[in-house]
């Protein structure tokens, strides 16, 4: 009887939660289509070369495709992140002795479990935001990868990322078994969450100071006592007899490629939103015309507040507004920075918006190298037009929000030669 009613409460608990999210599912309409459009990004372009067999990909015994697919997507093997928490698809595969793997560039990440059945991938799609796939982890002569979109939308398209298909980082604490104990909290994060409050459930490679997290800390009871000691868990710069290192492709969890992933989770979603949000204020004004049996060409103050309001959102993301402080220098462990840094474009001074400082904040440059993306190149006309302008006016030091107080005179200036030289489609003005 126990079990019933605790089942029957599940159930409950679950339409709860699901309920909203499927009323709140706007993308799933015109003119976004979500789930009925078809996408083109590197996991699809690599489908269509393995179909041609002008890619293949190799097979091992151990971990299938993961290192094969990882060369093929130009993903380096350094970005790997270990997360142990029981937060993703393959959750029973999941805990502190067999964390899930990520790998990931500007585009495409890559969720690796332990013995497990799938490869996760996700996508940043210039049309359609964040797009999620998986790939078998039996050997085929052609393997496929199967477009997801209803489990993975589960989480990824929630309140967390505010109703839209994107990405979440979260930090939580977790026992033996990796079940998140939620009566402490979960926070989510990117490059403004101070770090103190970071990669809970989370391994952590590299040093940092005198800065904490709650990274590597695992809990033997189910009750947490305020406040933690995680000193173990600080400046770890070896995994060793946490798990079995050499089931993994490196032994580490670099903490400045978690520290990028954060970065990329907060802009990616910033820019997915600015894109739904142009095409849905559009649609609604072309229906309104229509409705109305109008051929006004003024654009609705409604539309254009909602376009520039998204756009306001991606500016400051791009800019690293209202950044977490790094008080101290950071340093990871698996040579990530390296290779992070050498594959941006770079103007004739040698400067790159992935110059990393790691002292006092990420960027020396601060604006995001995602300026860079397909996805931001794909945005709509009015939102990248928006987004064009409100650039200029900060770095030209034309506006004097306070929230751009962190852009010195000297950063607004390097920010913008570094656009001007190797941004090749920015506005001429």
């Amino acid at each position: 009887m126990v079990t019933r009613i605790h089942l029957m409460l599940v159930v409950g608990w679950m339409l709860l939660q699901t309920q909203p999210v499927m009323a709140l599912d706007e993308f799933e309409q015109a003119p976004i289509n979500y789930s009925d459009s078809t996408p083109a990004n590197p996991v699809t372009a690599l489908q269509e070369k393995l179909a041609s067999e002008s890619v293949k990909l190799d097979y091992d015994e151990e971990k299938g495709y993961l290192k094969s697919l990882l060369a093929a997507l130009e993903i380096p093997v350094e970005s790997q992140v270990l997360v142990y928490s029981k937060t993703s698809l393959q959750i029973s595969k999941i805990q502190p002795r067999t964390p899930r793997a990520i790998y990931f560039n500007d585009e495409v990440a890559v969720g690796y479990a332990q013995n497990g059945d799938l490869l996760e991938l996700s996508v940043s799609d210039p049309k359609l935001g964040m797009v999620f796939y998986t790939l078998d982890q039996e050997k085929f002569d052609t393997p496929r990868f199967v477009r997801q979109t209803d489990r993975c939308l589960t989480c990824h398209s929630s309140s967390r990322t505010e109703n839209i298909p994107g990405h979440l980082v979260r930090s939580l604490f977790v026992d033996a078994r990796g079940l998140p104990i939620f009566s402490s909290g979960s926070k989510n994060v990117d490059h403004r969450t101070p770090i103190e409050q970071r990669w809970g459930g989370w391994y952590v490679t590299g040093t940092h100071g005198t800065q904490l997290h709650q990274g590597n800390f695992v809990s033997r009871e189910r009750t947490l006592r305020e406040p933690v000691d995680n000193a173990k868990g600080q400046n770890v710069t070896s995994l060793e007899g946490r798990f079995k290192l050499e089931k993994y492709l490196t032994p580490h969890s670099d903490i400045v490629a978690l520290m990028v992933l954060e970065h990329q989770v907060l802009v990616q979603n910033r820019i997915t939103q600015a894109n739904y949000t142009t095409q849905q204020a559009l649609h609604y004004q072309m229906v309104m015309r229509r409705d109305l049996e109008t051929d006004s060409e003024t654009v609705l103050q409604s539309v254009e507040r909602r376009i520039n309001n998204a756009g306001e959102a991606l500016v400051e993301a791009l800019l690293m507004v209202e950044e977490a402080p790094i008080t101290e220098k950071i340093e990871g462990t698996a040579g990530y920075a390296e290779v992070f840094q050498k594959a941006g474009p770079r103007d004739s001074k040698g400067r790159s918006l992935r110059d990393l400082d790691m002292t006092r904040r990420m960027f020396r440059y601060p604006c995001s190298y995602l300026i860079y993306s397909p996805s931001f190149d794909g945005l709509p006309d009015e939102v990248k037009s928006y987004v064009w302008d409100r650039l200029k006016e900060v770095l030209t030091g034309q506006d004097t929000d306070g929230k751009f107080a962190h852009l010195s005179p000297e950063d607004r200036r390097n920010i913008l030669e570094i656009l001007v030289e190797t941004k090749q489609d920015a506005p001429a003005s």
